[in-house]
């Protein structure tokens, strides 16, 4: 199983975002799983390296780029969600799904 996880300011819409993902990839029998924290735990999630994907949240990118060399060091992907793959509706959640396989 392959496992991603969102890192957002406060960690309400990344977490809705996490589920519906999680859940889309099940309905398309695809093994990937969502997850989402704070950008306060940001750092420390990276550097534990638990996940597949590090996603970083519209309105949490101007830690993308402390975020992206702590992937670098660990060897983790950390890519920046477009705000387009960040809404909870069907198309939103598509978006978000594509990046994520393209991005794993």
């Amino acid at each position: 199983m392959k496992k991603a996880l969102i890192i957002c300011a406060a960690g309400m819409s990344s977490s809705m975002m996490a589920k519906k993902t999680t859940d889309y990839f099940k309905e398309q029998h695809k093994d990937i799983e969502m997850d989402a924290i704070t950008a306060t735990e940001g750092e420390d999630a990276i550097r534990a390296g638990e996940f597949d994907l590090y996603l970083i949240s519209p309105q949490t990118s101007m830690y993308l780029d402390g975020f992206q060399k702590i992937g670098q060091e660990v060897g983790k992907p950390v890519v920046s969600i477009p705000f387009n793959a960040y809404i909870p509706i069907p198309m939103g959640i598509e978006k978000m799904a594509k990046l994520v396989e393209e991005s794993i």
